[in-house]
């Protein structure tokens, strides 16, 4: 089961939250079981349950395929907690559910949380003030050029010489004379700009269900795009805020694994082991995670543009969000991934599990670190999974530092200096990216080009197999049988008669023989 799509805004992860308990309520498969020499109607499997539901998230775009077993037992034990489900004998609230064969059923409560509204008042407000703020921001002298008033029909020579000397004067003035632009002036600039372009990728009418722009701090922004090394990473001034050393040097020491020379410590059995849970110590115990409590809602909305179609629009959300984070909580996340996506890909790596493979543990391991709530929302491990995830694979792009940003700043501080800018919007010079988003369809219409998709890729393995010379002809027979017997339809469409088929192969076609008709002798009466 696919999933419907959630839409941005506030709360999300409770919205869900309610999406995947009630698909689960729907779909989850109810039958009679036997336990103890009794007969229980209309119930499930702890087993079972899993097996459902980690097929649900494996196909869900918010979650992924990289959801393991363990996550999604993890999931169903929330669910008995928050009383979506119940044992047999309807006891709920605690989190004792194994992968076995207990069994457990539905409660007829609903089993939907209700998203805390805010107050309109207090929307309204927030939205006003920042409309205010703008204005102010950006509320420039009128360059409106002064015209000549017509008292008659025209004007006399020495009139039209001495405005059109007025109007040049006034020209020279306003060039010497460029508006001197404050500290503030140039941060509020950073903070518009960016929230024009975040808004321009996302596709959004408004950033006000998603984030609150005095959220964003522009010499954060500011400092994360100038203070980087020449791998892109930032360079902190106050090295107090650093990673500490014996930290570094554990990073290093497993990213560059077996050819590390910044450890001469010798070493033994299980050495990487310690190292790596050295590491894995020092971030869990951060005080908040390295995407920040504040920026929780808005990462959480990014996830639902993580989808195959809209992979370069996620990429490109990610890099301004990202700029929004503490330069200290930025470095580190950068190091991090770096690290864990090379140990990730490292073949020469032992193994740091004893049923984890290396990017599972990695997933398992910091997710929590990088994005969590500081209120405990019951989807956090399987969302931050998914954003890990991403991350790990699109590190190098997303931590980047988009030089068209800087661009657009420059040129909109330009202008504002100039006095050539009147309305906020005004001043975004430099391209903005652009993307084609997907048209919603029905769900018929959806069956119907999956179809005709997928029959366009087995009608393309079909010519690949016809064309491919490198096989034998034998061979060649023998894949085609099997094609035919696969996808009937497919491969009659493309051999509608044997003459097609034989011509393949330069054969002559094969022509059965009509059955010959044999008349029936008389038999003449024995009887003169």
């Amino acid at each position: 089961m696919e999933s419907r799509g959630v839409p941005p805004g506030p709360y999300r992860a409770t919205k869900l939250w309610n999406e995947v308990t009630t698909s689960f309520r729907a779909g989850m498969p109810l039958r009679k079981h036997r336990q103890h020499f009794k007969k229980y109607g209309n119930c499930f499997t702890a087993g079972e349950a899993v097996d459902w539901l980690y097929d649900l998230l494996r196909n869900n775009s918010n979650f992924g395929p990289e959801v393991t077993r363990q996550q999604t037992l993890q999931l169903l034990r929330k669910f008995l907690k928050n009383h979506i489900i119940e044992d047999i004998k309807g006891r709920w609230g605690s989190e004792n559910v194994d992968d076995n064969n207990q069994l457990f059923r539905f409660p007829a409560a609903s089993p939907l949380k209700t998203p805390p509204r805010r107050h309109p008042e207090l929307r309204k407000n927030n939205i006003e003030n920042f409309s205010k703020d703008k204005d102010s921001i950006f509320k420039l002298r009128n360059l409106s050029r002064r015209t000549p008033k017509k008292h008659g029909l025209h004007l006399s020579q020495e009139n039209a010489e001495k405005m059109k000397h007025e109007i040049i004067k006034e020209d020279q003035e306003n060039a010497a004379d460029n508006r001197e632009l404050s500290q503030e002036n140039v941060e509020e600039v950073w903070r518009y700009v960016i929230l024009i372009y975040l808004q321009t990728i996302l596709g959004v009418p408004s950033l006000e269900e998603v984030i609150n722009p005095k959220q964003v701090i522009p010499k954060y922004i500011m400092y994360n795009m100038a203070n980087t090394s020449k791998h892109g990473v930032v360079i902190l001034q106050n090295k107090s805020d650093d990673l500490p050393h014996w930290v570094l040097s554990a990073m290093k020491c497993l990213a560059n694994w077996p050819r590390s020379n910044d450890m001469n410590n010798p070493t033994y059995v299980g050495f990487e082991r310690d190292v790596f849970r050295t590491i894995a110590d020092y971030f869990l115990d951060l005080p908040e995670p390295l995407l920040t409590f504040e920026y929780y809602e808005l990462f959480v909305n990014i996830l639902g543009l993580l989808q195959p179609h809209l992979e370069r629009v996620a990429i490109d959300a990610l890099q301004l969000c990202c700029l929004l984070l503490p330069p200290p909580n930025r470095r580190k996340l950068q190091l991090l991934m770096r690290m864990i996506s090379r140990m990730s890909q490292n073949v020469d790596m032992p193994k740091l599990h004893d049923t984890m493979g290396t990017r599972s543990l990695m997933i398992h391991t910091f997710s929590r670190c990088v994005l969590c709530c500081a209120e405990e929302v019951d989807l956090d491990e399987l969302l931050a999974g998914r954003l890990v995830s991403f991350l790990m694979d699109h590190h190098q792009e997303i931590l980047q530092v988009p030089s068209y940003l800087q661009t657009a700043v420059e040129k909109h501080l330009d202008y504002l200096k100039k006095g050539h800018i009147e309305n906020p919007g005004d001043g975004l010079f430099a391209p903005l990216p652009t993307y084609s988003y997907c048209k919603q369809i029905s769900a018929q219409e959806f069956d119907e080009q999956k179809v005709s998709t997928s029959q366009a890729a087995i009608a393309e393995l079909l010519e690949n197999i016809i064309k491919n010379r490198s096989l034998p002809p034998k061979e060649k027979r023998k894949k085609l049988k099997q094609f035919q017997k696969e996808y009937p339809l497919i491969y009659q469409k493309r051999f509608p008669t044997t003459e097609s088929e034989a011509a393949l192969f330069g054969d002559k076609p094969t022509i059965k023989q009509p059955m010959l008709i044999l008349r029936k002798p008389k038999f003449r009466s024995l009887r003169y």
